[in-house]
């Protein structure tokens, strides 16, 4: 039961960092405005892939994961 219990927290925690991060996550100016970000605008086309944000933020993901992980 505690290891259920130790997920749960996890889980929770979790989805709370998700949830900031979308409450956030507009109001940081530069955030899916890195130089690497894929923009491409043409009169009827635009693509967009943030390319550089991805990669920090899987970085940081990686890393908080690393770290649950040795505790």
């Amino acid at each position: 039961m505690n290891e259920i219990g130790k997920w749960l927290m996890v889980a929770g925690l979790l989805l709370a960092g998700v949830g900031a991060f979308l409450w956030l996550g507009p109001k940081i100016p530069w955030l899916g405005r890195l130089p690497g970000d894929i923009a491409v605008e043409r009169p009827n086309f635009k693509f967009y892939f943030p390319l550089t944000t991805c990669i920090i933020v899987s970085v940081v993901l990686t890393l908080l994961a690393w770290l649950l992980r040795r505790h």
